[in-house]
């Protein structure tokens, strides 16, 4: 197996900037689309479990939109063949307590569809003063 096959890591360091965008922007319609549509998707999140893509789609629609924004301190992408790679990444949100740190990581899988997430992990770290 080729790890970091330089093809495949380029498709993923492509793909993530444009999840970044609509997570931050809350746009549901590509972050449902990112991930896999399929009951067995999984998403745990800093304070909810989701399984399915339909529960995914749920709990992004009823999300506020306001504070996503992040920066990202460190962004990591790993590919293994062709078809597989994680991703994952150390962020901070400002917030009127202080700096919240997190960590996500998410695993992609190219499907017929194209590439898409297929289990993600969010959680976030005590507040920084």
């Amino acid at each position: 197996m080729i790890v970091n096959d330089p093809e495949t890591l380029a498709e993923l360091q492509a793909l993530y900037p444009e999840y970044e965008r609509a997570l931050v922007e809350n746009d549901v319609p590509t972050l449902t689309r990112m991930f896999w549509a399929s009951p067995l998707a999984i998403r745990l999140g800093a304070g909810e479990n989701l399984y399915g893509v339909d529960e995914i789609e749920a709990f992004r629609r009823s999300r506020p939109a306001v504070n996503l924004a992040r920066r990202i301190v460190r962004l990591e992408i790993v590919s293994f063949g062709k078809d597989y790679g994680s991703i994952t990444l150390e962020f901070e949100r400002d917030t009127p307590a202080g700096i919240v740190r997190g960590r996500q990581s998410q695993v992609w899988v190219r499907l017929e569809e194209g590439w898409r997430i297929v289990s993600a992990h969010v959680s976030v770290l005590p507040i920084k003063p």
